[in-house]
């Protein structure tokens, strides 16, 4: 089965806060597993217009796997889905938002802002095992909560939604991607993260071994 693109948001408050919340039980994919928000890559995404765009080292980024187009699809996905899942906002207040035709964005603009793109890091890749009952190639995106506007409160995808000390998040049934994700957020904190001549992690299986690379 081929991955398909999806994009995460890490949203960290205060320097030693992460948002995250359990998947619901419906889900086939990591049940009752703690995350970020996120999702794939819905149509919408790629078509409509971001007039804040990524900043230029972030493009740079991800162009080692991704078009300048798909590299704004991926980032538009993470604002988008974090706004569904948590009630939050990346965005900058407008008069005038943009009308489209997206269902997925229609409530995003009626709230009265744009994609604010420009505070986002990429941070790490993830591409999700063979034999699983859903792959993805997940992008993961930093923010900084004083960046988000909104009140928190999900739409039933996740629940138990809350701010998690980083120092005890482990503790919780994580995702192993999010332990991994995890681990390299307190790192770069720390100032530790990979040297950035490095690239940005990649967390795949090979083999049946977990891998990470750098791109």
């Amino acid at each position: 089965m081929k991955p398909k693109d999806a994009a995460t948001l890490i949203i960290i408050r205060d320097n030693h806060e992460v948002l995250l919340g359990v998947r619901s039980a419906r889900h086939i994919f990591m049940p009752h597993k703690y995350v970020f928000p996120g999702g794939r890559v819905d149509a919408g995404d790629a078509r409509v217009a971001s007039p804040i765009a990524l900043r230029p080292e972030v493009v740079a980024k991800l162009a080692a796997n991704a078009t300048p187009a798909r590299a704004r699809a991926l980032a538009m996905t993470a604002v988008r889905e974090t706004f569904e899942e948590t009630g939050l906002i990346l965005g900058h207040a407008v008069a005038t938002p943009p009308t489209t035709r997206s269902p997925g964005w229609r409530p995003f603009f009626a709230r009265g802002y744009i994609p604010a793109l420009d505070h986002l890091d990429y941070v790490a890749r993830a591409i999700t095992p063979t034999k699983r009952v859903r792959r993805f190639d997940a992008r993961f995106f930093l923010v900084d909560a004083a960046h988000m506007s909104g009140e928190l409160r999900g739409n039933g995808e996740l629940e138990h939604l809350h701010w998690a000390p980083l120092q005890t998040a482990t503790e919780l049934d994580l995702s192993p991607i999010t332990e991994l994700v995890l681990d390299l957020l307190k790192d770069k904190l720390a100032g530790i993260a990979p040297n950035p001549s490095e690239g940005v992690p990649l967390y795949r299986q090979l083999y049946g071994k977990e891998l990470i690379e750098f791109h």
